[in-house]
């Protein structure tokens, strides 16, 4: 299935559903929904929601339980108790640290423009995606959800998360990019120029920077509008590796 506007608004209603609410409780309260009461909710969003509201809430009926018993219901729930121990994490912070901090250290360099009717931005920790996010807008709503940077395996091992960073920083067109962002923000066509490369390639550079948190990834809504170099990830990478060196 593509991830089209259908998941769009899945998303979004899962989110505005209670924290910590099973999935088959969800799946009950969604599939008993009337047109009438998914239009009032979805009508306040500026965004167009699916034109026929009864096919579109049987279809993701059908494809959430089925999700739910193929997976979710056999889950790790290892997985489940760390998301609600970083969600726990996350809330704690932002009664002691500035919003900008927060959303900078649980999204690893992602940073959101204000605009004008923006409300809400809505951080959610996530596993299966990992390293990306998915970023999704509502108008006055930024639906963010951020890889929680969590992997099972071999706990004596250095996490996956820095082995990012020290994958990254082994290719020269990569470090060409850091050096480049090093003189101020840039958007993804003035690398390319710079580069010298295809599209697709600077792309593939970028994402794995991204996914380092090598790079600040500067969004206007759903909007990728430009990067700047992200120092704190460099500035951590050393002292972490000597603590490995060190156990």
């Amino acid at each position: 299935m593509k991830v089209d506007d259908d998941w769009k608004w899945t998303y979004l209603l899962v989110c505005l559903r209670p924290q910590a609410e099973q999935p088959e409780a969800f799946i009950d309260w969604f599939s008993g929904l009337t047109e009438n009461e998914l239009e009032t909710i979805l009508g306040r969003y500026p965004f167009p929601f699916p034109e026929d509201l009864s096919a579109y809430r049987n279809r993701m009926t059908y494809v959430l339980t089925e999700w739910n018993q193929q997976y979710f219901r056999s889950v790790d729930l290892s997985i489940l108790e760390h998301l609600h121990q970083e969600a726990q994490h996350r809330r704690e912070q932002l009664n002691h640290s500035p919003q900008d901090e927060v959303l900078d250290d649980a999204t690893n360099g992602l940073m959101f423009r204000p605009f004008n009717g923006l409300e809400k931005l809505l951080l959610v920790p996530q596993f299966h995606f990992q390293p990306l996010n998915v970023i999704l807008s509502f108008g006055d709503t930024i639906v963010c959800h951020y890889s929680a940077r969590m992997y099972t395996g071999d706990q004596e091992y250095i996490p996956t998360h820095q082995l990012r960073v020290i994958r990254s920083l082994g290719e020269k067109n990569r470090l060409k990019i850091m050096r480049y962002l090093y003189q101020g923000p840039r958007t993804f066509i003035e690398i390319v120029r710079h580069l010298k490369l295809s599209k697709g390639i600077t792309h593939d550079h970028l994402s794995k920077l991204r996914g380092a948190g090598l790079v600040y990834a500067h969004f206007e809504g759903e909007s990728l509008v430009e990067y700047t170099l992200r120092p704190r990830a460099l500035e951590q990478i050393l002292p972490n590796v000597m603590n490995y060196l060190k156990q």
